[in-house]
């Protein structure tokens, strides 16, 4: 099994791909509160990702951790032609 730090190197480097797609995310606030928001992947960074969000015609930013993702704290899906296409990401990503 790779380590805790290479497994959200390849996250963070899959997310790479992503950056510029408009994407939907699902947000686990605790208390059996979730929150989705649906914006553009703005950057990555080492340990977070940015998500702009265009709501009612104002602009916000949000991060989110790579270990969010890892933990599916976070749900991501892409939004494009077909529709929604959720990502997964895994501990396992070296396959």
């Amino acid at each position: 099994m790779a380590s805790g730090h290479t497994v959200l190197s390849d996250i963070r480097r899959r997310m790479d791909a992503f950056v510029g797609q408009r994407v939907l995310v699902k947000a686990n606030r605790g208390r059996r509160k979730v929150v989705e928001r649906e914006g553009m992947l703005e950057r990555t960074y080492a340990s977070h990702f940015v998500i702009l969000l265009d709501e009612d015609k104002q602009y916000r930013r949000v991060s989110y951790s790579y270990a969010d993702l890892l933990t599916d704290l976070v749900e991501l899906s892409l939004c494009g032609q077909k529709g929604l296409q959720r990502v997964q990401f895994t501990a396992s990503l070296g396959s």
